[in-house]
């Protein structure tokens, strides 16, 4: 059920879909991208194994004084291929304590979301919602890497 998310201010629950539930939404991915990265400064590319569950990867792609962009993915090896699923672009506004899908590609590298639709934005958001809550609860937590072989996709 889409309405069993508490808002970050009040502990209401919050209304799907309305403008005001995307920015409680997005105080609670920051909270939960926090959580499994809490230091964002150590590296550019981590990783986070967790035994019996897949690798997460985590690429800062900028860094601004209150934001950060980054890429989360998981990578699979098809056919000789990298594939990144579900591969979305993400920004943290550090002053605003919220974290956004900038937008998601998909296999293909097309993009599959336009960041202009309110429903859109609902929906993929509330996505990495749930998304970073399985990866919490598998007990994924980012360290940086250190020479770590990475296809060009």
């Amino acid at each position: 059920m889409l309405a069993d998310i508490e808002s970050v201010n009040t502990g209401q629950i919050i209304k799907p879909r309305s403008f005001s539930g995307l920015m409680d939404l997005y105080e609670l991915n920051y909270l939960r991208l926090r959580k499994i990265a809490p230091d964002l400064d150590i590296a550019d590319k981590m990783i986070s194994l967790s035994a019996g569950h897949l690798d997460l990867y985590l690429d800062v792609t900028e860094r601004c004084k209150y934001t950060t962009m980054m890429r989360l993915t998981y990578r699979f090896e098809h056919q000789g291929e990298t594939i990144c699923q579900p591969d979305m672009h993400l920004r943290m506004y550090h002053d605003a304590r919220t974290a956004e899908v900038q937008d998601r590609l998909n296999r293909y590298r097309q993009r599959i979301y336009n960041n202009q639709d309110l429903q859109q934005k609902w929906k993929l958001n509330r996505f990495l919602y749930k998304w970073l809550g399985y990866c919490i609860y598998q007990g994924h937590y980012f360290h940086p890497v250190s020479n770590m072989k990475v296809s060009k996709t």
